[in-house]
């Protein structure tokens, strides 16, 4: 093992020896599949667990949620993607960042403030982006996401017509999203205007420290679609398979009638809100019973079981995804951080004549031959 930080939390090391193999036969394809989903959510682990660390160490400021408990819930929905679909995720993304195919030094650099990150620095943990992978970012705003996703539906759905090759949107969204203006606006025009639109709630159980139940008149956020007539259905988000499927029957139903759908993942988040969050509302009981549901050890220890994984191949790959994610730390560390003289670029796609460009304390230009005056160029 490779840096500070385990692979795994304690609690994980479930691996064992193998046992005989089932009867369900897998093609050479598929299980190379399920290893690789493996490979990703012990990537999603240890990257999770370092940024912890390094927020800990001060290398990362302001706001950081992890995926932590989550990961089955995150490569199973990246696994039904399309490298022609669009991704709209809430703060909690680094992993679907991973998953979706970013680099873990870019996304660490971001993390880090740094010009190498995925958006120059200038996001951190809650605004990744990367067009090329057609990430179109993480929205700090709870529910920010829902109206920019809707309409990038619309314009899919104006550029070309329902079938099995159209793009489709995947918006992700909180449990806590499902009771706020946007959602339901959203969902509503999404109906009205038949679009390719996926809504994918994560439901962890808690809106920050707030269960489910407490929040919501109808705990079944699945359900929360037939005000609209768009088909919802729940799948455990601990089985990456099962989020896989259903997301990708969702999606197909979606490119094929250009009608939104709903799909809700019920999952689990380990940690606390955030970085800072103690999560003291959870008894200790109840902390044992959620790390004993890890889906990390589980599927790897389902592997190991279907004759998959090898005890000594899971070790592997939990120790090829620690060197990656050191090496991750270490191009972060390494990379420059923006300059100052940078500060105002990129406010407008272009430039807007008579921008201020002063600090916070400047005086107001006096002019048009004030440099902090002028517009950008």
């Amino acid at each position: 093992m490779t840096g500070t930080t385990p692979a795994h939390d304690p609690a994980a090391d479930t691996a064992g020896t193998a046992r005989p193999a089932p009867a369900t036969a897998y093609t050479a394809g598929e299980a190379e599949a399920l290893r690789g989903y493996y490979r990703q959510m012990a990537l999603i682990r240890s990257f999770e667990l370092r940024a912890a660390e390094m927020y800990t160490r001060a290398k990362i400021g302001g706001y950081c949620h992890l995926n932590l408990g989550e990961e089955a819930t995150v490569v199973g929905l990246m696994a039904a993607l399309r490298p022609t679909d669009y991704l709209f995720t809430t703060y909690r993304e680094h992993g679907y960042a991973l998953a979706r195919g970013a680099d873990p030094g870019r996304v660490m650099a971001e993390l880090f403030g740094r010009t190498t990150g995925l958006s120059g620095g200038r996001g951190g943990s809650m605004h990744l982006f990367d067009t090329q992978l057609r990430l179109m970012g993480g929205y700090g705003i709870v529910g920010g996401q829902l109206p920019p996703a809707t309409g990038a539906a619309l314009a899919i759905s104006y550029r070309g017509e329902p079938g099995p090759d159209s793009e489709a949107v995947m918006c992700l969204l909180g449990d806590g999203t499902t009771n706020i203006g946007a959602f339901h606006e959203s969902l509503n025009l999404a109906a009205v205007w038949h679009l390719p639109i996926v809504y994918v709630i994560v439901n962890n159980q808690l809106g920050m420290g707030t269960p489910v139940a407490a929040a919501a008149g109808e705990p079944e956020l699945y359900r929360r679609g037939c005000a609209y007539r768009i088909p919802g259905s729940r799948v455990d988000g601990s089985d990456v398979l099962a989020v896989r499927d259903a997301a990708q029957t969702a999606l197909t139903q979606a490119r094929a009638e250009h009608r939104p759908r709903l799909l809700e993942a019920v999952s689990y988040r380990l940690r606390g809100h955030s970085v800072v969050d103690p999560a003291r509302y959870r008894t200790a009981e109840e902390t044992q019973q959620l790390r004993e549901k890890d889906p990390v050890p589980a599927f790897r220890l389902r592997l190991i079981e279907e004759g998959l994984l090898a005890p000594e191949e899971a070790a592997r790959i939990d120790e090829e995804a620690d060197e990656r994610v050191t090496a991750a730390v270490d191009f972060a560390d390494a990379s420059p951080t923006p300059a100052v003289d940078t500060l105002f670029d990129h406010q407008y796609a272009t430039a807007v004549a008579n921008t201020f460009r002063g600090l916070p304390g400047d005086p107001l230009p006096c002019g048009p031959d004030d440099a902090r005056g002028q517009g950008e160029g």
